[in-house]
């Protein structure tokens, strides 16, 4: 992490600070999966027999917001165990310093810009955090 603080891209904050964040974000994550998870079961058990054209509209969104909700969770996790590992701030493809604004816009972020090819290049868009 030392290595990461010095780069050029801007200082990262410590482990702890990274820690706090993502622990944070996880609860919050956490939060909004149980709470997408009992509207939707409420939902479903509100309109019975939806058919053979299965769940109707408000259903399918409850469930894509879930879904989506469940993979930040994952991301958040996985970002969490690369922090213990000591691999947090490294692009998992070639292991280069992911830039120190990236991180603090998306701690979850795994790929440094030439990894993510077209998925990085909005990155000046993103406010710092922290």
């Amino acid at each position: 992490m030392k290595q990461l603080e010095s780069q050029a891209t801007g200082s990262l904050p410590g482990v702890p600070w990274w820690r706090a964040l993502l622990e944070e974000r996880w609860r919050d994550r956490l939060q909004l999966v149980t709470e997408l998870s009992l509207e939707y079961h409420d939902a479903a058990a509100a309109a019975p027999g939806q058919g053979v054209g299965g769940p109707g509209p408000a259903l399918r969104r409850l469930m894509q917001e879930a879904s989506s909700a469940r993979r930040a969770l994952a991301d958040t996790d996985e970002a969490l165990a690369r922090l213990a590992a000591g691999r947090f701030g490294r692009c998992e493809s070639c292991t280069a310093p992911i830039p120190a604004r990236k991180l603090r816009a998306e701690p979850e972020a795994r790929y440094c810009a030439r990894c993510a090819g077209p998925a990085f290049a909005g990155v000046g868009q993103y406010a710092a955090v922290g």
